[in-house]
Parts: C-alpha cells; structure tokens; sequence
C-alpha cells in the first residue's frame, strides 16, 4: 500500500458533511423564508430533513460490502451534491425540495461513515486521534463556509447558478480521496453483514452503562435545535440577507472552533454526564435570555454566537460520553460508536418539530421559550434520575460491568 498522505489532508475529506450541513441546516432555511415559506413549515422540513443523522445507521453495513469504502464515499458524495442542487433549485415545489434535503442529508452522512471506516483501517491507532482533530474542523469549518456563502452565492449570480456551485461544492472534499490508498472490497454479502450488525446492536444493548447513555441522549437535554432554524428566523430579528449570512458563517466557525477547546478543559474537572447537563441548562438559559433583548441584528449575532457555542461544547461531550460507554477493548466499539452518535440526533428532530409549533402559536418569544424550558426541565429531571442510579450501583460497578459482560 502507498505511502499515506498527511492527516490534515486525510480530515478535511471530511468537508462533505459540513458543506451539506451547511447547504440543509442553514442556506435552505433562509432561502425558504426568501419565499415566504411560513416558519411552522421551515421547522417541518427541516425536522423531517434533519431526520437521516439518527436513521442512517441502519443502512451502514452496506458500506462494508461489495465495493470499496472509497467508491462508497465517493458515490454517496455526488448523491449529496445532487440532492443539495435539486433542493436549491425547487423552492416552489415543496415535497421536492423536503425529499431532496432528506437524500443530500442522509447521502453525506453515509459518506462520511464510509470515509471513517475507510481511513480507520489504514491510519495507525497512535494518529487516529489527531485523525479525528481534523476530521472536526472540517465538520466545523466546512459548515461555516458553506452558511456565509450560501446565501451571498444566490443573490450574487441567481438561483440556477447557484445551485449548481453548492451542489460541487459538496462533492470538492473527494478529490483528497484520489490521495489515499483504498484497500479492495469486502466480499462477504450484505446479507451477512447486517445479520452481523443486529447481532452486534442486541449484545451492546445487554450492557446497563450503555442503556443509562442512550436513555440520556434520547432526552432532549442538550439538542440545541436553535441553529438548524436561526437561518429562517432574520426577519423576526430585523436582520437582512446579508446580515444573516454574514453572522450565520461567522456563528458556525467561531464558536464551533471556541467549542473543541473548552470542552478538554472543563471535562478534567468535571464528570461528563453531569457536564452534558450542565451544558445544556445553561445553554438552554442563555436561549430564555434573549427574550430579555431587543429583535434587533445585534441580538441575532449574540444569538447565533451563544447557540452555536453550547452546540459544539454538547457535541463535544457526546462524543466523551460514548468513548465511555465504550470503555478498553470492547469488540462491539464500531457498533456502540455509530449506534449512540446516531441517538443523539434523535431528539434533534422532534424538538425541531416542537420549536415550530411553538413557532406557530407565539412567534419567535414562544420558540426561545419553549425551546430553553424543555431544555432546562429535561436536564434537571435527568440529574435527579442518574444521581438517583449512580447511589444503587455498587462502587465500581460501572468500571466492572463491561469487563464482567466481554468475559
């Protein structure tokens, strides 16, 4: 096998997925309220767009089959790419546009997870963290560039042209995978490979730590839904275009990037279940403050910054959470991995759907209201649940279980 190129090469791969996060989370949004689409519907779209981060899963095991994972990322990142222009292109005709975003989502999170599993079998283990540093900021910086761009693009040369560009732009990250060597398919049958997989899924789910861990990512503690609809939500802010763009691709990177960083230091000090909570009452509380502020541009900066920030500190802490729950030597590490990070989008979807409905009844005060109030009960109810588990287990029984159950 060649020679491996650098990893910062072999992360920003992972560009795909920011840039259609971006394109679906964001720019559709604001395009949508372009055309006066009403925000209730905003809010359903989205949901029902946003919907692919948690099923997704389900449709892994093909990856493993048949081709290679490359040809597999490859393929599914020109099906975002198409998706994502088809989108742009059908603000008025709805249904096309919602099955559109559905596919551009669902398309880059399998490209993604084909790109993971890809590089997770060539890099060596002593470089995978560094690995996934970078596979993040391409997350992170991807989804910035693409919110700034988006709808400066679409004023600046139509929506036809657009169009075209956002959908390419998705499908630029894979010129990195001409870069690194891919080894060939597996052979065994999809048939096999899920069999594997549902085998896999029903062992994990016999362990009590990672049933506490689903439970509580289930729970809307710490979604932080508020930036997949700030896009749609300039004009109850006074923002125009430009402003929304602007402070949408600034909100992303910045805070996002201010994320990562916070999150290795409070987390020496602090145990992550209870700093997920924590995280999410006081991000929930800064979302019931703006109510407090004026509807002005300046709030929706302040706004973005502060809802951007808590999200990526709460991402952070999942993904610590799951290393956890997955503890040394697991066999079942891929399997918990996907399995969990794919439950923490669960939430994300029905509070979406919640928040419009909040939307519908009291304008942008009953969102910012509803959306910090779930929030807030949800993790106080929770810390009183795990508090509560944590007195009955035995000292040291979580450390015990998972070596007690490989055994």
């Amino acid at each position: 096998m060649r020679r491996l190129p650098p990893l910062w090469v072999m992360g920003l791969a992972n560009g795909t997925l920011g840039f259609a996060s971006g394109v679906m989370n964001f720019v559709m949004p604001q395009l949508m309220a372009s055309v006066h689409v009403p925000e209730p519907k905003i809010a359903l779209i989205t949901a029902i767009a946003v919907s692919p981060n948690f099923w997704f899963v389900l449709f892994g095991p093909i990856l493993d089959v048949r081709f290679s994972r490359r040809w597999y990322a490859t393929l599914t990142a020109a099906l975002s790419g198409a998706a994502a222009t088809v989108a742009v292109l059908s603000l008025h005709h709805l249904i096309v546009l919602q099955l559109a975003m559905v596919v551009c989502n669902a398309a880059a999170m399998l490209s993604s997870s084909a790109l993971g599993g890809w590089l997770s079998n060539i890099v060596p283990d002593e470089h995978k963290n560094p690995l996934s540093k970078w596979m993040n900021i391409a997350l992170v910086s991807g989804t910035g560039l693409i919110v700034g761009l988006g709808g400066e693009l679409v004023r600046g040369l139509g929506v036809a042209t657009a169009a075209f560009l956002l959908g390419g732009l998705i499908l630029v990250p894979t010129v990195a995978f001409l870069l690194v060597p891919a080894p060939g398919p597996d052979r065994r049958l999809a048939g096999e490979s899920f069999a594997q997989f549902n085998r896999e899924v029903i062992a994990m789910l016999k362990r009590r730590q990672v049933v506490v861990v689903l439970l509580l990512f289930l729970s809307p503690c710490s979604s932080f839904v508020m930036p997949n609809l700030m896009g749609g939500l300039g004009a109850d802010f006074h923002a125009s275009a430009r402003a929304v763009s602007f402070w949408g691709g600034v909100g992303a990177f910045i805070p996002g990037l201010l994320g990562c960083f916070v999150f290795p230091v409070i987390a020496q000090k602090v145990r992550l279940r209870f700093f997920y909570l924590g995280n999410g009452i006081l991000g929930c509380l800064f979302t019931m403050s703006l109510l407090l502020l004026p509807h002005t541009t300046g709030t929706y900066a302040t706004a973005l910054f502060g809802e951007y920030l808590f999200q990526a500190v709460a991402f952070s802490i999942q993904i610590g959470i799951i290393f956890e729950a997955i503890g040394p030597n697991n066999p079942l590490a891929a399997t918990t991995f996907s399995f969990l990070t794919a439950s923490t989008n669960v939430p994300v979807t029905y509070v979406t759907l919640i928040d419009g409905r909040a939307y519908a009844r009291a304008g942008i005060t009953g969102t910012l209201f509803v959306d910090g109030a779930i929030g807030i009960v949800t993790c106080l109810v929770a810390g009183l649940v795990l508090k509560r588990l944590d007195s009955r287990a035995e000292p040291a029984g979580e450390l015990a279980e998972p070596a007690r159950e490989e055994a």
